[in-house]
This record gives structure tokens, C-alpha cells and sequence, in this order.
């Protein structure tokens, strides 16, 4: 399969070096995340939260995607590593082949691959899993693949960085409606939770990352909620079990922010002292330009000394020149 080099990548957008990829850096306060941080607290980790990809075939999607890979790595100040939040390809359609789904798979690892030399984190999204919009398929069997492509034994898990510990959770639960998930954590996984965060010391800070958000205020906006008396946010766009897992971070001081995609907005919310951040889409509006009044864009996440994070929103060149 075809893929876009980094010479055909400066080819589709005319120009010979990545210098004039830098991406436009947001200085609103809106999307800012905390106050400005005090000069002698100390930065431990920087990382490239990179979620909502949708990769398919098609001159937008690949060149958007080497984009924003090459934003993220002329960066000079490089992140430590990338997290990729899911939702790595499109694959939307019901009817949509294995053959299909596997060569999205595909460009996405060869355009990785070709565009990037970071360590990349993944986070298992609901359009990863083959036959997701389906209540009719296997779920097990679709989380299976796409944690074959991710390379990932299972599908949380953590890491640690610089008194940093990161903790990947898996949102997606199957369900026999349509469509076949809704976001949550199954009991085993609740339990595997309990147990990381027991372990990890009180002056070791934590990060969440999910793929649906936990808690975020831009579910409310996504779809037609206008049209009603009430309110409707459903429980796949926001975690069915947010209450409960709220209550659980509350016992836990050193849980300091959740990281979190699929809605393609942004928002910021602070809920009982943990920062709860929904970072947009690399793809904006499905790679059709902006959703709502969000680009596509793309995050930095600044993570420091004192448990203070904060976020850089970075609306980056997605088209081509011609």
C-alpha cells in the first residue's frame, strides 16, 4: 500500500522543510488549561496527546495525519513520547470489509512509521474495533484485533515517566444495542484501577488517559440537544460510570488529571481538584474541516514538579497547498 513519505508528504505541501510546519499555538484563555506556571516549578514530562486520527484512504486523511506528525516531531521542544487517545482509523461504515478495515490499518502504521520517531502510548477507541457500530458482532473478537495492532498484551495498562505514572484505561463496553458499546470499565478492570492506584505512592502524581471522557462539559453540545426540553448526553459519550469513578479519584490526592478524546470538542473542567481535559481531534470534522468551531488540532501536555498540568492547544496545517 501506498504511503506518504516525508519527500511526498513536501511534495503535496510545497514546501522543502518541516521549519514552516509549525503549527499555530492557541492563546486563548479559553483553551488554556491552568495559570501560568511558576518559573521555578520544574517541567518532568511533555507529551503529544494525539487522538481521534481517522485514518483512510484519500489525499486529507494521509497527508493530515504525516501533518500532524511532522508538527509534533520539528517541535523544538520535543515531547517525550506521543499518546494516541484512538480512534486510529475511520472505519464507520456497518458494512465495511475486514479487507478493508485492515488495509486502514495499515496506511495508519506505514504513515507512523515513515512520519514519526517517538515512542508512541495507544489507547483503544471504539472505531479500532472492527464491527463496533454493530450489536451483532463479536466485541471480543474486535478488541482482540485492534489490540494486535496496537501491539498490547491487554487493553489498560500504565506506565511511568519522571514521578509521573500515566494510566491507560479502556472505555469501550459491548453492549447488545446499536450501536454495540457505551463507555465504562467492567468489574475486572474497576478492580485492576483499585489496586494501580493503591500501589502507586501519594507523592508519585497520576494521569488517566481514556478514550471517551470521564467528565467533560462538550457532550452536551454534541448532537441535538437543542431540539428538547431535557438535556440528553448519552452513556457513549460520556463514561456511564463517571459518578463512581469520580468518587474513587476523590480518595486519591495524587490523581492530577484525565486525558480523554472521541467527542472531537475541547474542554477543560476541575471537579474536585483533578483536571479533566477533552483534547479535540487530530481529524477535526472527520477530515471535512472544522466541528463546530474546532479544527483539526492536536495537544501538548506539560506535566511538572508540583502536580500542575497544563495544556497547549495546537491548531496545525492539515491541507495541502494545492
Amino acid at each position: 500500500m501506498e504511503h506518504v513519505s516525508r519527500k511526498k508528504f513536501l511534495k503535496y505541501i510545497g514546501i522543502s522543510g518541516a521549519a514552516l510546519l509549525l503549527p499555530k499555538l492557541s492563546s486563548s484563555n479559553i483553551l488554556t488549561a491552568t495559570d501560568a506556571t511558576d518559573k521555578r516549578d520544574v517541567r518532568k514530562v511533555r507529551l503529544a496527546h494525539l487522538t481521534d486520527i481517522h485514518v483512510e484512504s484519500g489525499a486529507k486523511s494521509e497527508t493530515g495525519f504525516a501533518s500532524a506528525l511532522h508538527t509534533v516531531n520539528s517541535l523544538t521542544d520535543r515531547p517525550d513520547f506521543i499518546v494516541n487517545g484512538g480512534d486510529s482509523i475511520m472505519n464507520s461504515a456497518l458494512n465495511l470489509s475486514r479487507e478493508r478495515v485492515k488495509e486502514q490499518w495499515e496506511l495508519f502504521h506505514s504513515l507512523l512509521k515513515h512520519n514519526n520517531s517517538l515512542d508512541v502510548h495507544h489507547c483503544v477507541g471504539n472505531h479500532d474495533l472492527y464491527g463496533w457500530t454493530s450489536p451483532n458482532r463479536s466485541h471480543a473478537q474486535g478488541k482482540k484485533w485492534a489490540l494486535d495492532e496496537y501491539k498490547l498484551d491487554r487493553s489498560y495498562y500504565s506506565f511511568e515517566k519522571n514521578n509521573w505514572k500515566f494510566i491507560v484505561l479502556d472505555s469501550i463496553h459491548g453492549r447488545n444495542s446499536v450501536p454495540g458499546y457505551y463507555a465504562k470499565l467492567d468489574e475486572e478492570q474497576k478492580n485492576w484501577l483499585k489496586q494501580e492506584l493503591d500501589a502507586t505512592p501519594r507523592t508519585q502524581y497520576v494521569c488517566i488517559i481514556s478514550h471517551i471522557p470521564i467528565l467533560a462539559v462538550c457532550p452536551m453540545f454534541n448532537g441535538r440537544n437543542g431540539d428538547s426540553e431535557h438535556w440528553s448526553i448519552p452513556n457513549n459519550t460520556l463514561h456511564a460510570d463517571a459518578a463512581e469513578l469520580t468518587s474513587m479519584f476523590y480518595g486519591y490526592p495524587n490523581i492530577k488529571a484525565c486525558l480523554s478524546g472521541h467527542i472531537h470538542l475541547i474542554d477543560h473542567v476541575n471537579y474536585l481538584g483533578i483536571d479533566y481535559f477533552c483534547n479535540g481531534a487530530v481529524s477535526g470534522n472527520w477530515w471535512k474541516g472544522d466541528y463546530q468551531q474546532f479544527p483539526p488540532s492536536l495537544s501538548m501536555m506539560n506535566f511538572y514538579e508540583s502536580g500542575k498540568v497544563e495544556r497547549e492547544v495546537m491548531y496545525y496545517n492539515w491541507q495541502s497547498a494545492s
